[in-house]
């Protein structure tokens, strides 16, 4: 169930959604979701009486789950597998990222004419033209 919103008042918190919720708008068996927070698939968060509250960026991963196993056909080992591999190259693109900015900040910053004269000075060439050789002679 979302999270109802006052009228004349912009709620600021995120929506939260129950199992039934969930399992209704994604018809799916709320066994199954149970299932794929066993196996540690999804970890929606709780409430103070132990409701599972699925958040939107747990229905955005149970979206993924869900077309991976559906359209694709991986089993529940794949999708884990999948999903730690998506993970970790989200965590390294961030890295690369950093990487970056360190470079920009230490390398480039104040040294903009520098690299800036460095690009100019390469020679521009016309490509190369192919020519095809007769192998018969």
């Amino acid at each position: 169930m979302r999270r109802k919103k006052s009228a004349g008042r912009k709620e600021s918190g995120p929506s939260f959604y129950h199992i039934s919720s969930v399992s209704r708008r994604y018809d799916i068996h709320p066994q199954t979701l149970r299932l794929y927070e066993r196996e540690g698939l999804l970890k929606p968060s709780r409430s103070e009486g132990n409701t599972r509250l699925y958040s939107e960026e747990d229905l955005k991963r149970l979206e993924v789950i869900l077309n991976l196993i559906r359209d694709l056909g991986v089993n529940l080992a794949g999708v884990e597998v999948i999903l730690h591999m998506r993970e970790r190259i989200a965590r390294m693109e961030s890295q690369v990222g950093e990487f970056i900015d360190y470079v920009r900040r230490a390398y480039v910053t104040g040294r903009d004419e520098e690299f800036e004269s460095r690009r100019n000075s390469l020679v521009p060439t016309a490509p190369a033209k192919i020519v095809k050789v007769d192998g018969s002679r």
